[in-house]
């Protein structure tokens, strides 16, 4: 396929990246910093977040794997938004574990 116009190209544009990370920061706010690993899990919704994050990283690695074919253009804006959207999806689901308190830490060799 041939795009001889940006505008073809630009459905993701820089101003919705930006609110993803003001979103994210916002969300940050009210919860203490990672001091462990967390794993998939506490809450119903926290768990839908998680599941839906390893989707989107999914996709952004194929994304990644089609920008990088010669003759495949894709817009470095979307490549951007999927990678700060599962960032969104992590904090959201920290979130909703009453803002971290009840997230699942990763104790080696106990959560087997």
């Amino acid at each position: 396929v041939e795009i001889n116009n940006a505008d073809q190209l630009r459905h993701i544009i820089a101003s919705q990246v930006t609110r993803l990370e003001e979103e994210i920061d916002a969300m940050n706010e009210h919860i203490a910093p990672l001091d462990s690993f967390i794993l998939p899990g506490g809450s119903p919704l926290a768990a839908h977040m998680h599941v839906a994050r390893t989707l989107c990283r999914r996709a952004e690695r194929a994304m990644t794997e089609l920008a990088d074919l010669p003759d495949e253009p894709v817009n470095p804006e979307a490549l951007a938004f999927i990678n700060r959207l599962s960032d969104w999806l992590f904090v959201a689901g920290r979130a909703a574990n009453n803002n971290g308190a009840d997230d699942v830490k990763w104790v080696p060799g106990a959560n087997r």
